[in-house]
């Protein structure tokens, strides 16, 4: 389905059992962690998770269902407080921060289950997510002082310049309810995209969308990567698209890592493949998405 040419890209070992992609060797990984993992009632949801992502990697996390992945960007974005281990957000310790804290330090994210303000306007569920580069005393606001005015234009241009990268531009002034199930879907990337991160999240981007928006998506995303100089972390059921611009997968099942490589590498586990498919189908992989 990727219409995308792609080079091979080489992973190499950072100081940790964790890979990065070798053209990010030279800096420290925008995100690390260590031996993370998390207990929900004495039942280890998260076990010794270990992981590595370079300043300008595009990853993925699979797994089958249930196997702990939205469960794992909760770690990181502190929805949940891990149990044991560490997370490392360019090379600052998170063990004291919350869910804000962690956004300001530079991780954003997208959800499984659409989270916008559907009684706003599509501008200005961007301009909220702009809330950490323009800010503006209460009482500026209050009074319309030229102050206010002056940052209300300069949000009003980074969120029409945001909204650009999906071609959104003409439905700013729309209430964002109103839009479309895979324009939602890409509004709220944009809105993660205002809060001007390091690293973005994304929970399933491709859910619900058609063919060709998912191969339209494929192309937005490495464009966010190469425009922005970001790393993307991403969970997709979609194989076709994790394979064609993912560059490290992860791969998880009940909670643990059993693989982690380069598409080629992860397509080609046999432990991925009974992880998927179960023992005894391996042979009729080609007849399942999440065997492709």
């Amino acid at each position: 389905m990727s219409r995308l040419p792609k080079e091979p890209v080489k992973l190499v070992p950072v100081p940790s059992t964790n890979k990065i992609p070798e053209r990010d060797i030279g800096q420290s990984p925008i995100l690390e962690c260590r031996h993370l993992g998390i207990d929900f009632g004495g039942l280890a949801a998260v076990k010794d998770f270990n992981m590595a992502i370079g300043r300008t990697e595009i990853a993925g996390l699979i797994g089958p269902n249930g196997a702990g992945k939205t469960t794992v960007f909760n770690l990181l974005t502190k929805v949940y407080q891990p149990t044991r281990g560490s997370i490392l957000i360019d090379g600052q310790e998170t063990s004291r921060m919350n869910t804000v804290q962690v956004n300001r330090a530079g991780i954003a994210r997208t959800f499984q289950n659409i989270r916008l303000f559907d009684k706003l306007s599509v501008e200005d569920n961007v301009k909220i997510g702009l809330h950490n580069q323009i800010r503006y005393p209460m009482w500026d606001g209050i009074l319309r002082l030229p102050s206010y005015w002056k940052k209300e234009k300069l949000a009003h241009e980074s969120a029409m310049e945001l909204l650009s990268i999906f071609g959104m531009e003409d439905l700013a002034g729309h209430q964002a309810g109103s839009l479309p199930y895979g324009a939602q879907r890409r509004l709220e990337i944009v809105r993660a995209l205002a809060t001007n991160p390091s690293l973005l999240l994304l929970d399933e981007p491709a859910a619900g969308m058609n063919p060709s928006e998912t191969a339209d998506l494929m192309e937005n995303i490495v464009k966010i990567r190469d425009t922005f100089h970001i790393a993307i972390l991403l969970i997709e059921h979609d194989m076709n698209l994790v394979m064609g611009i993912c560059e490290g997968i992860c791969v998880l099942n009940f909670g643990q890592i059993i693989a982690k490589g380069t598409p080629d590498e992860i397509k080609n586990n046999p432990v991925v493949i009974e992880a998927y498919l179960g023992k005894g189908n391996k042979g009729n992989k080609g007849n399942k998405k999440g065997g492709k």
